[in-house]
């Protein structure tokens, strides 16, 4: 069965599933990132007569590797599809009447990897419980975030913004509210959130944010920008210039890109990569003073996101994703965890103490996984609500994700990339087997798709809003709870370090 629905661009046809939801695929948002507007700001798709097929995926963006290891990569689920035409996005409604809650969902994949298309984020059970899902490709790596004197910075945030105009345009056609709509993300689509937060461009394109496992801490200055770009260009033997840089074969592009990744995630030289030593993605977005005007964190306490709800979290063992799967646990040394430590500002005489209260027994691997999840998902994500709530009081939230699957011999944790899949209720999708185990629990799902859908509607997903006095986070577990203030000595150790 067919529907059809009529954007400013053109008419366009989906499909019917079973259970009556519609879904539309690959629709154009901008015009194709190559030829006169490769390196440039989304220009406005070519409008188009007759009706456009929208049965399959389009596209997806230019990747590189992620330079974090076979073993990691092998657990996250990716899709490549060829062509020029990868700005694109997909939706998923129950009916092309009425005006529903939207969602607007941002990959993640550390600004390197990652579609609107891979099939975990299939918005179907979103749309079976009223809301309009949306999910997006964005240019990634050095065609989305490379800074150069003749380039445009930011260009992956520009093509996000330009999807969400094309939400608030064009999603009553798919029988969405735009005056109702959530961007949600993870790893670095919450990071792009972080910054759409503040990016003055995109205000008012968006009422509500879910940022998971990913703040608004991770972004670089403009010398690190520099330092990588000047980086890719000597590995490429060609001048740090847009003329230079685009009659590069694509093939050596993305090889050196790999390359760059790689060395950046594992060096940790800061002469050489400045703020991405210890970010460790080497394509993030920049302050560029133009684009994203100042250090997010910033503009948000004062009050850049003010009348936008939010609600922000992380998974308890977030670095363990990058520690267990390689078996690189089982090789960090005390001297390694104290250089850690240090590197994130802590003094490891009165800070590691306070880490082995919290996890006895815990091996100096298990701690710099505790540590290393803290310096790049739990504080951070505190410190964005604490900045939002100066001007948003009552309607900043804050979660953790806590369950923790069987796979590598129950060590891998509450880990980085494992609540979304819950939130989604698609559980079920065996993508993500290798990672979650064969049955993962129901009520979990339940649980986070409920509040998801809460929140998206209401703005209240369920509990009682974050504040500097109880400090309350929702607990996700197979018995759901919330807690004031989780971990407190570990959280007070960051004060004035992150």
């Amino acid at each position: 069965m067919e529907t059809t629905a009529t954007t400013r661009d053109g008419a366009v046809r989906g499909t019917t599933q079973p259970g009556g939801i519609v879904v539309f695929r690959g629709i154009p948002y901008a015009a194709p990132p190559v030829g006169a507007h490769r390196f440039k700001p989304p220009a406005p798709p070519a409008p188009w007569s007759g009706v456009r097929d929208a049965s399959a995926f389009g596209a997806t963006a230019l990747k590189g590797a992620s330079g974090m290891g076979e073993a990691l990569v092998s657990l996250v689920p990716d899709v490549i599809i060829p062509g020029d035409d990868c700005l694109n996005l997909n939706v998923w409604t129950s009916d092309t009447g009425g005006s529903r809650p939207v969602m607007v969902w941002i990959h993640g994949g550390a600004f390197t990897s990652g579609a609107g298309s891979v099939s975990i984020y299939d918005g179907a059970e979103f749309a079976k419980d009223g809301i309009v899902l949306v999910t997006l490709n964005y240019r990634l790596s050095a065609e989305g975030f490379l800074l150069l004197d003749d380039v445009t910075p930011n260009l992956g945030l520009l093509d996000q913004i330009a999807a969400l105009h094309w939400v608030q345009d064009n999603i009553a056609a798919f029988g969405g509210d735009p005056k109702n709509v959530t961007v949600v993300g993870e790893s670095s689509g919450a990071m792009s959130i972080g910054a759409l937060l503040a990016i003055p461009r995109a205000r008012f394109l968006f009422h509500r944010a879910i940022l998971e496992s990913g703040a608004a801490a991770h972004v670089i200055n403009r010398r690190t920008a520099h330092l990588i770009a000047h980086q890719l260009a000597d590995m490429l033997g060609v001048k740090p210039t847009l003329e230079a840089i685009s009659k590069v074969p694509l093939n050596a592009l993305l090889a050196a890109q790999g390359q760059l990744c790689g060395d950046a995630f594992t060096s940790g030289d800061v002469q050489k990569y400045g703020d991405v030593a210890a970010n460790l993605m080497a394509f993030e977005p920049i302050i560029d003073g133009d684009v994203l005007p100042a250090a997010p964190e910033g503009m948000i306490a004062a009050g850049a996101s003010a009348g936008v709800d939010i609600l922000i979290g992380s998974n308890m063992d977030e670095f363990r994703l990058f520690l267990v799967p390689d078996g690189s646990i089982d090789h960090i040394t005390d001297g390694i965890l104290c250089h850690a430590v240090i590197s994130y500002g802590l003094d490891p005489d009165s800070a590691l103490p306070v880490y082995r209260n919290g996890h006895p027994n815990a091996s100096s691997g298990d701690l710099l996984a505790a540590v290393s999840t803290d310096w790049f998902y739990r504080i951070p994500a505190i410190r964005l609500a604490e900045a939002h709530l100066q001007h948003h009081k009552g309607s900043t939230y804050l979660y953790e994700f806590g369950w923790r699957p069987p796979s590598f011999g129950g060590r891998i944790g509450a880990c980085h990339f494992t609540e979304f899949t819950f939130a989604f209720n698609n559980i079920a999708n065996k993508q993500m087997t290798p990672l979650l185990g064969p049955e993962p629990p129901r009520a979990v799902a339940e649980a986070m798709h409920a509040a998801w859908i809460a929140f998206a509607t209401t703005g209240n997903p369920g509990w009682p809003a974050y504040d500097l006095e109880h400090r309350t986070t929702q607990h996700f577990n197979t018995i759901s709870h919330r807690h004031d203030d989780p971990r407190p000595d570990e959280r007070r150790l960051w004060d004035g370090h992150r």
